[in-house]
């Protein structure tokens, strides 16, 4: 279930990966590249929080035609 903060949704990293269609190797590969820029968002136990911007910015790497 994703969280809610502030009325803000947030998505963790497992449910981010399966809305986006890419696996977690390939967002850290991503990530780490400076595809993408990594969450600013934590929650207490330090677990990324992603919001539906990166979520749209995922899902729109993901789609790109090289």
């Amino acid at each position: 279930m994703s969280p809610i903060y502030n009325n803000r949704k947030y998505y963790r990293t497992s449910e981010i990966c399966k809305a986006a269609g890419v696996s977690r190797a390939t967002l850290w590969r991503w990530i780490k590249a400076g595809v993408l820029v990594d969450s600013a968002k934590r929650d207490r136990r330090g677990w990324r929080l992603f919001t539906e911007t990166d979520l749209k910015m995922i899902r729109d790497e993901a789609q790109k035609v090289r």
